[in-house]
């Protein structure tokens, strides 16, 4: 029976190990590891034109002491502001603190706002504000839907997409032919700020967000396969047509992951990869269940940890069940003799 007992412990803490794991897998924001020059916080000291400059904006972009307005709740407003120094890193975690507010009531406000890690900057353009056809990545924070017949999702709705370049974003279907996923947040008018955690390290891209304003991350993307070249640049960009809303950032701080590689990776020139995703879905699979999880997915860390553990529950029940069986066949043959 000791033995037994071992036997089940053993998985069990392995289980809670891993669960652990996934659970602290986001940075909890560690200062020592904050990268203050691709890092956008108050007081926003290095904001400007001046050649010292960290982070210089463009279009209806207004910079106060407690954040940096991209477009004011008006019509037909672009702003954007974009980090001068590029970002070398090969694993990071950026924290974007934002909010979305104004007066228009439900299905009644637009566009939404976008964070960007690309090849170009301050290049103005239809996508929230920035160029289409763009080189690197984006995620989108889009509070308008123009697909009427893809009621499958609600609004707000954050999605990713990695660009080579060649692919433009449609608009008249919410990205969806170019997604790799994504989720719905009820992110607008709400008395807090909204966080958001986008994270690359090793080839995954994983993207978090903390609606609630609980100090709790909440799984939006995860996907693998993901290859992001380093030396592009951050930003964040939104828009506004015949509907608007203030598009507000408070922060954007990037933390350096202290990640071991290979000599073959370390050896690779990382600027010369171009932006991709080996595991990309048809665009037909990305479809919400109600869950809101997209079911073209892959299993993230904390599904396979329900997965071991249904596993692992039935492994216990067999065995207990054939233990039992064991035991009557044992009484019975007993009568026998």
């Amino acid at each position: 029976m000791g033995n037994f007992r071992a036997f089940l412990s053993a998985p069990l803490v392995f289980l809670i190990f891993q669960s652990y794991l996934v659970c602290c897998d986001i940075t909890d924001g560690n200062t020592e590891h904050l990268k203050r020059e691709h890092s956008l916080m108050k007081p926003y000291q290095g904001v400007g034109s001046s050649p010292s400059s960290q982070w210089d904006f463009w279009g209806s972009t207004l910079v106060t002491s407690s954040y940096v307005r991209l477009t004011p709740d008006e019509k037909s407003k672009q702003g954007s502001i974009w980090n001068t120094v590029p970002c070398y890193l090969k694993d990071w975690e950026m924290h974007v603190q934002f909010k979305v507010h104004g007066s228009g009531k439900k299905n009644l406000h637009g566009d939404g706002l976008a964070v960007w890690y690309t090849k170009d900057r301050l290049h103005p353009g239809p996508v929230f504000g920035n160029q289409d056809q763009f080189l690197g990545l984006a995620l989108f924070v889009d509070t308008f839907r123009n697909d009427l017949h893809g009621m499958d999702r609600s609004f707000p709705f954050i999605s990713a997409m990695v660009n080579n370049g060649s692919v433009n974003y449609d608009h008249g279907k919410d990205g969806r032919s170019s997604e790799l996923g994504g989720c719905s947040a009820e992110i607008r008018n709400r008395e807090h700020d909204t966080y958001l955690a986008i994270r690359y390290s090793k080839g995954r891209l994983t993207v978090m967000i903390d609606v609630e304003d609980k100090n709790e991350w909440k799984e939006c993307i995860d996907i693998g396969g993901v290859r992001l070249p380093t030396g592009y640049f951050f930003g964040a960009s939104a828009a506004t047509g015949d509907l608007s809303d203030n598009h507000d950032i408070i922060s954007m701080k990037l933390y350096q992951l202290m990640v071991e590689h290979t000599p073959e990776e370390e050896n690779l020139d990382w600027t010369k990869i171009e932006p991709s995703v080996s595991l990309l879905k048809s665009p037909k699979d990305n479809i919400d269940d109600p869950t809101g999880n997209f079911r073209g997915t892959p299993l993230t860390g904390w599904k396979v940890f329900l997965l071991l553990l249904c596993a692992l529950l039935g492994i216990v029940v067999c065995a207990v069940v054939g233990a039992v069986v064991f035991q009557k066949r044992q009484e019975r043959n007993k009568r026998f003799y």
